[in-house]
């Protein structure tokens, strides 16, 4: 770079000489080659100038600039298709002076499957290949399996997985409780059962007045057949129907529809969506977006809008708290990817109004209370840095813990914290290989390496402190870890609970001279040491957890060299789990068909090491 000094770091009157005024996206690169910031534009040309006219941009801008190197444009056929993109490659690349959505998760559906004579009802999230009806989208999974419950009481239609139903030789306990009519069985025969499902296509779809006469009707007619069982049946279908719509309907609204408000202080954003389907509240979600400084509600409302209903679809009314800054073109957008008028409401009246007012109400608690432990965060940071004596403020944190069970399965965990609380979109797991069984030292020693490299590459920010849990040995095999990859200037410290494992008893090593520091049980500083330690074993732990389990889930029948998935399945379906074929003989297990005293043997002497 010194060989650049002289002249400008990215030449841009060479570059918008020749560069187009038809539409697109523009990404602008730093010297990391990363993305710092994606626009789009109607005319690329006049607006990629604006950044370089020194008289009318603000510090902000210049400072974006200043870390520009190059500037990469992609040109589409539209302003539209331009919108689209941008946030597109917002999401993709998340760079630093955009506003973004950290909103990875898909939003989870019901699903009612099509190709089975007594259909499945079931919580879905992903990809929608399978052929069926999906109902939702709902804002978590918990109101997903609210809905299925309640479908469970109302009409029992089955929920099981397709395995379960099939291998069904007798009712199971939902079966007992009233929870599903037992189909696998034949309990129930086939128009019977579709009338339920169409009783719960009915309540998915909102069509509940229409279902509620039915369910009368249907009543009426029992009871003149005197069949007053029946009769009783729908009667308190009726009830618990109508209590639950009591319970969950929104007063006047009917179809879909999303409010959402946003509210900003101190250059944080809070945006909360209220969502509404088929006239009823399924519940809320908070989100805190990356924002710039010097943004506006509107902007980041904009910005938010674009990127969250990307690849969601699209209600029949969005309800907003804000204008928009570019309303007749997202309008566009968004009615081109329904297929449909979506409207875009921000001076809503009436039941709306007072949904927009609960959203906005929602919205500055949850920002109050981000605010607040954001700034109770931020003096234990600077606290901290005081009693450790880093030579820069420390502002991110991360930690280091492994996790195994007797040198089987080691994780390793690597959490991140900042003056606004965890970053749980940071968090990393390492699974540990080539390494001594146990070997906590060398556990560390991978997984701090692997973190570090991937940092020098510019994958992600280095923390200001590095934590590990541990004592002295652990502290040292890091520090020598991070010279062997010419990363020694991180500051290191260990937090160790001691021989007498006592919370609030925690020694403090300091890798830069070995001291070790000893703070108050009830210092602030030491709070947040203990915080990231506390949130690094958590998730180290659910990680080797995870790993067992995957190894677990792996039946003990299929180390058994010989036996295939048929003879597997049949001799599961005669004795009914391992337990059972743990505890029979080798003459008991050659009864099964396909399996002669041979394997019967090698099955015996699996569950009882050979003897």
């Amino acid at each position: 770079m010194d060989s650049t000094q002289n002249k400008p770091v990215f030449d841009s009157e060479h570059f918008l000489k020749t560069l187009t005024q038809k539409p697109g996206v523009y990404q602008m690169m730093d010297s990391r080659d990363v993305c710092v910031y994606v626009g789009k534009a109607k005319n690329l040309k006049r607006r990629v100038s604006s950044y370089f006219n020194k008289n009318d941009v603000g510090v902000k801008t210049r400072v974006m600039v200043s870390h520009v190197r190059r500037i990469d444009v992609i040109v589409t056929h539209t302003e539209g298709e331009a919108l689209l993109l941008e946030n597109q490659l917002i999401k993709q690349f998340k760079p630093r002076y955009n506003i973004c959505l950290r909103d990875d998760k898909s939003y989870p559906h019901i699903y009612l499957s099509a190709e089975q004579d007594f259909p499945q009802l079931t919580f879905h999230r992903g990809a929608k290949q399978n052929k069926g009806r999906y109902f939702g989208p709902y804002p978590s999974a918990g109101a997903v399996r609210d809905s299925l419950h309640v479908l469970q009481k109302l009409f029992p239609v089955r929920q099981c997985d397709d395995s379960f139903y099939k291998n069904r030789s007798r009712p199971c306990l939902q079966y007992q409780i009233k929870r599903c009519s037992a189909p696998c069985v034949g309990f129930i025969n086939k128009q019977d059962y579709r009338v339920d499902v169409e009783h719960t296509v009915l309540f998915l779809e909102g069509k509940n007045k229409r279902l509620i006469n039915g369910l009368v009707k249907k009543m009426e007619t029992a009871a003149e057949k005197l069949d007053y069982e029946k009769a009783a049946q729908y009667r308190d279908q009726i009830a618990q129907l109508r209590k639950m719509l009591e319970r969950q309907y929104v007063s006047g609204q009917e179809g879909d529809i999303d409010v959402i408000a946003c509210e900003m202080e101190n250059g944080i954003a809070c945006i909360q969506v209220f969502f509404i389907r088929k006239g009823q509240h399924m519940g809320n979600r908070t989100f805190f977006p990356t924002t710039p400084r010097g943004k506006s509600s509107e902007e980041v409302l904009s910005a938010f809008l674009l990127q969250f209903y990307l690849d969601k679809q699209l209600p029949k009314v969005i309800i907003l708290s804000h204008e928009l800054m570019e309303r007749e073109l997202t309008q566009q957008v968004f009615n081109e990817k329904a297929e449909r008028k979506v409207s875009l409401i921000n001076k809503p009246r009436g039941d709306r109004a007072r949904w927009l007012k609960m959203a906005k109400s929602n919205a500055l608690t949850a920002l109050t209370q981000k605010l607040e432990s954001r700034e109770n965060t931020r003096d234990r940071l600077l606290k901290l840095s005081a009693l450790l004596g880093t030579p820069h403020k420390i502002k991110r944190l991360e930690c280091f813990d492994i996790s195994h069970l007797q040198g089987d399965h080691t994780v390793a965990s690597c959490v991140v914290l900042n003056e606004e609380g965890p970053l749980k979109a940071d968090y990393r797991r390492f699974n540990i290989n080539g390494i001594k069984a146990g070997d906590d030292y060398a556990a560390l020693a991978q997984a701090v390496s692997r973190r570090f490299i991937r940092a020098s590459k510019g994958e992600h920010t280095p923390p200001d402190l590095l934590v590990i849990d541990g004592g002295q040995g652990q502290v040292s095999a890091v520090s020598l870890a991070l010279k062997e990859i010419n990363y020694p200037d991180v500051f290191v410290i260990g937090i160790s609970k001691g021989t007498d494992r006592k919370v609030g008893m925690e020694k403090i090593y300091r890798a830069i001279d070995g001291r070790v520091l000893i703070f108050s049980s009830d210092e602030p500083a030491l709070l947040v040491v203990q915080q990231i330690r506390d949130e690094a074993h958590r998730f180290a732990i659910s990680g080797h957890r995870q790993q067992r389990g995957k190894v677990k889930k792996k039946s003990a029948l299929e180390k058994i060299q010989g036996l295939g998935p048929k003879r597997r399945q049949l001799l599961l379906k005669q004795f009914g789990g391992l337990r059972e074929i743990q505890a029979a003989g080798v003459d008991d297990l050659c009864s099964v068909d396909g399996i002669n005293k041979s394997l019967g043997q090698r099955i015996y002497d699996s569950f009882h090491d050979g003897s």
